[in-house]
């Protein structure tokens, strides 16, 4: 009897254990479950973290690629501009030398004309220069051929020469604009003559004083006679 007793405790206990078990069971699934949710939350978060570092990160990468190129080209502008200005200032600087070397060189030209000189070759105007003429000796001190006012003239071309090889150098051109119509923008005309024969009414005939210009800009208008 107490034998059978004892079973039927046994069989009753088997089924509570078991729905402990199960029970436990169930809670161990939803504490993993929790576990998961829990990982699965974080990870989120944590890319989400990552993808507004990294979008931060292209933004200041931006704006500093944006400010390095106005940098870059701010300098280049500078650069240019600096050119520019420098080059101008040269210009100008020519622009005032010549100026005021120009009434000199007419004085110059003016004088070898009187001495009946060309001042291209300091040699008579219209004659062929001779070998003397061009040897440099001649020009520093007369001889039995060569007179003191004749050495004094050529000395006055060779600094006339000079002179205007300089200008030349530093890019100021001469021109003549004998037999070519009238251009007030290039000629200043002092006279006016009647045209003669084959001689269009207009037209410049003879140059009184030779124009002088710097990179296409007249710094001084030839001074000239036209025909009427």
């Amino acid at each position: 009897m107490a034998d059978e007793t004892r079973q039927d405790e046994r069989a009753d206990a088997r089924p509570a254990d078991a729905d402990q078990r199960e029970r436990a069971a169930g809670a161990a699934a939803e504490a993993e479950a929790e576990a998961q949710e829990g990982e699965r939350s974080d990870a989120a978060e944590v890319e989400q973290d990552l993808d507004a570092l990294l979008a931060d990160v292209k933004r200041e990468r931006d704006e500093y690629l944006q400010l390095a190129q106005r940098a870059r080209a701010d300098f280049e502008n500078y650069r240019k501009r600096a050119a520019r200005e420098a080059q101008d200032a040269e210009r100008r600087g020519k622009v005032s030398v010549a100026r005021e070397l120009l009434p000199a060189l007419d004085n110059l030209e003016r004088a070898l004309k009187s001495t009946g000189l060309d001042p291209a070759t300091g040699g008579l105007a219209g004659a062929e220069p001779t070998s003397e003429e061009q040897d440099a000796e001649a020009y520093d001190s007369p001889s039995e051929e060569v007179s003191a006012q004749e050495a004094l003239a050529r000395g006055i071309a060779l600094v006339y020469n000079e002179l205007r090889a300089a200008l030349e150098r530093a890019g100021v051109e001469t021109y003549d604009p004998s037999g070519e119509p009238f251009d007030p923008a290039v000629s200043e005309a002092l006279a006016t003559r009647p045209a003669g024969d084959g001689v269009e009414a207009g037209r410049v005939i003879e140059t009184l004083e030779r124009g002088y210009r710097l990179d296409g800009q007249v710094l001084r208008p030839a001074r000239v006679v036209v025909s009427e």
